[in-house]
């Protein structure tokens, strides 16, 4: 494509459409739009928070609403933050929920609460309208605004520059670990699992005292506040923390009332909901995968969460809570990706190097506070050297006001007096004449002993990175002694928690299998075979082959275009005798028009298959080649399709093998005589040797009985058989 196109325009002069780069088109019109998303909506910052979270936190700040009772209905909240946030209530109000201690969702919620505001693990329970609850800030919210009005963050204008907002929050702990966030940007996401409050600061307490600590010592794993098991692998949790990407399982906690046959379910994952898991354990007991359940339902309450899962008295509860964590969200994966915007870019970082990005944020912040208290103090210092001086001579400060003509000369007569500058006048001008006694002029120069040394000790910290890291490790200290708690989720070890074999969950049960002319296939169980023996059936159709198994075999499926399928007998639905069977096309997602011609069970993969062509030829496959590593379904090339297939033959040993030529000759021959190929698509060897336009049309087990194997017998092959003693078909 040219870098510049020529500019077409219609007859209408108005109208007129510019051909440009696509390359140019996204960059002038997408890209705003992305970088905006990215930057001022979905990827937390430093502090932990989203611009949303930071904008409705500040104006209950601003409402004051870090003190007091729970006072202030959450519509006049959200209404207030309309100044910050101009996306609608609807938003806002959803942004507050999820903050909220009420909702669940967070181990330290930001926001105390009154009222319905639903709850983080179910999907169903909605929050109470805005004009019905009521809110605060929390008390660890102290902790989120510490010294903000010292100026430690920058504020800028707000939408239409009516007011000042933070552009960050001076959290005075790593807020980015303890609140879990997800957000989707353009381009990127980002995911973060929330930690323990203790755990993190202790982990920070260390790293700032040696930045080469294992972190993995003190921040032992993720913590929800929905509980729930995370099953801890090392390898993947030492992942997370090295690169702030990859996964861990978190599993639910439950109980066995046996009393009353009951699995209550109590803690379930972060990620997934009780209306999820009810709904996936229904369809699991209509499909048949999960038996033994006999009702499952919600009972959860104001006392918490509890899924109650009803079984009959013979079922292992422990085996059946086992398929539950194989097949629903009751055991779920949490995928992690510590994305963060760092000075306005966004970063993946693992743990030390949030926690070193947080420092740098956090000593900016003491700093710029460090400085504030420095002003404010040596303005007043300033004021008492002021005073000092006027001590010295307090009857010619009396004289100089008194002499003095007029007010408007009294501070420049000051200044004049004492060679003390414009706000010294000021504040020795404004004392009161009752204060000019012994007592509170010595306790002024006490006064201003004690800010000289304390000048002296805010400048050395302020100069000093090391001293400022002692500041934080004492306020982290104070934090987790003040606000920490127990870890909610429990830690499993994965090697105390494998999960059993597959089989461990299958019934079984003995079975026969039905193959049908029209690629219909019916389960069904002996026990239900002998209430009702008849086979229904499709018009014109009929049973090809029966096959005896058991609920946990593996069915191999030899197809007419040399493919073979494989499928868990237990993956089958059962059906009656009175039933027409499941159709094979639809199940294994044949091709159309292709037909399974022989079933067979894997078992121990023993034994060797027999393939007879009608070019003559009988090929002799090991059974273990249709053996995989992988589960796979779908094999092909599973025999030769150089030439038709006429019949096909599973055997565990050597047998008599009845060939037949048309209508005019046989033969009987071990299968001994045939070598065995390598491989699953040879042609295999000729076996009766036929004349010009004959073909083999079978091959079958010889029967003793009724085969006259002595005179049909061939001792080499190839050969060419015997004439038959009477007309026969097969």
């Amino acid at each position: 494509m040219p870098k510049k196109l020529a500019k077409r325009t219609t007859d209408a002069p108005e109208n007129h459409i510019i051909e440009q780069p696509i390359t140019n088109a996204l960059e002038l019109n997408y890209m705003p739009y992305a970088m905006s998303v990215i930057v001022s909506r979905a990827i937390p910052e430093i502090d932990g928070f989203k611009p949303a979270h930071r904008k409705l936190l500040y104006t209950m700040y601003k409402m004051g609403l870090l003190s007091g009772g729970r006072r202030i209905k959450s519509a006049d909240i959200v209404g207030q933050t309309m100044r910050l946030n101009p996306h609608g209530d609807g938003p806002i109000y959803e942004t507050m929920v999820r903050l909220t201690r009420g909702n669940d969702a967070l181990i330290h919620p930001f926001v105390d609460s009154k009222g319905n505001f639903g709850k983080q693990f179910s999907r169903d329970m909605a929050y109470a309208a805005s004009r019905y609850t009521e809110a605060k800030l929390d008390e660890v919210c102290r902790e989120v605004f510490r010294d903000i009005d010292k100026g430690v963050v920058d504020m800028v204008d707000n939408y239409n520059a009516t007011m000042l907002e933070p552009v960050l929050l001076p959290t005075t702990f790593p807020n980015l670990l303890v609140t879990p966030n997800q957000g989707i940007a353009v381009g990127m996401a980002s995911t973060v699992c929330s930690f323990n409050l203790k755990e993190v600061c202790e982990t920070t307490i260390k790293w700032l005292k040696n930045p080469k600590h294992d972190i993995s010592k003190t921040l032992l794993a993720p913590d929800f506040s929905t509980g729930g098991e995370l099953i801890f692998s090392p390898d993947e949790i030492a992942n997370i923390y090295e690169t702030g990407r990859g996964s861990f399982k978190v599993r639910a906690r439950y109980r066995f009332d046996a009393k009353n046959s009951c699995i209550e379910i109590f803690e379930i994952p972060y990620t997934t909901t009780i209306e999820a898991v009810i709904d996936k354990i229904v369809a699991l007991v209509k499909a048949g995968k999960v038996r033994d359940i006999t009702d499952v339902r919600d009972e959860t309450d104001l006392q918490g969460l509890k899924i109650a899962i009803d079984i009959k008295k013979s079922a292992n509860s422990e085996h059946i809570m086992h398929r539950l964590f194989a097949l629903t969200p009751l055991r779920d994966s949490f995928n992690c990706n510590f994305n963060f915007l760092i000075d306005g870019r966004p970063k993946v970082m693992g743990i030390a190097e949030i926690l070193e990005e947080w420092t740098i944020f956090r000593i900016r912040c003491i700093k710029r506070g460090l400085a504030h208290d420095i002003k404010k103090k040596s303005e007043k210092l300033h004021l008492l050297e002021g005073l000092a001086k006027i001590i010295l001579d307090i009857d010619k400060a009396i004289k100089i006001i008194r002499e003095t003509p007029s007010e408007s000369q009294v501070i420049p007569n000051l200044m004049k007096g004492f060679a003390i500058t414009t706000a010294q006048a000021e504040f020795i001008a404004e004392i009161k004449l009752r204060h000019l006694n012994r007592e509170y002029l010595q306790n002024r120069i006490d006064e201003r002993k004690d800010l000289e040394k304390e000048l002296a000790d805010l400048n050395a910290t302020h100069g000093s990175d090391e001293k400022i890291r002692e500041l934080i490790i004492t306020q982290l200290k104070e934090i987790a002694k003040k606000y920490g708690a127990p870890r909610r989720t429990e830690i499993v070890d994965a090697e105390e928690a494998p999960a059993p074999p597959e089989e461990t969950f299958i019934d079984d049960y003995n079975l026969k299998l039905f193959l049908t002319g029209q690629n219909y296939i019916k389960k069904i169980s002996l026990v239900s075979l002998r209430s009702a023996d008849t086979q229904y059936l499709k018009d014109d159709d009929f049973i090809a082959q029966e096959l005896e198994a058991t609920n946990r075999d593996e069915l191999l499926l030899f197809t007419d275009k040399c493919n073979v399928y494989k499928v868990k007998i237990y993956d089958l639905p059962d059906c009656k005798a009175s039933a027409l069977g499941e159709y094979l096309t639809n199940i294994l997602g044949m091709d159309p028009g292709e037909r399974v011609l022989y079933l067979t069970l894997a078992k121990d993969y023993g034994g060797f298959m027999l393939f007879g062509f009608a070019n003559g030829k009988v090929a002799k496959v090991q059974f273990n080649a249709y053996e995989t590593k992988t589960n796979r379904k779908k094999l092909v090339n599973a025999y030769s399709g150089k030439s038709p297939l006429v019949e096909m033959h599973r055997v565990s040993e050597d047998i008599d093998l009845y060939l037949q030529r048309g209508t005019d000759k046989a033969m009987v021959v071990n299968s001994s005589l045939v070598p065995l190929n390598m491989s699953k698509s040879a042609g295999g060897v000729t076996v009766f040797t036929l004349r010009q336009k004959t073909h083999l049309t079978a091959m079958r087990p010889a029967d003793p009985e009724t085969d006259d194997t002595n005179y049909y017998r061939a001792d080499k092959i190839p050969t060419a058989g015997h004439f038959l003693q009477k007309q026969m078909t097969i």
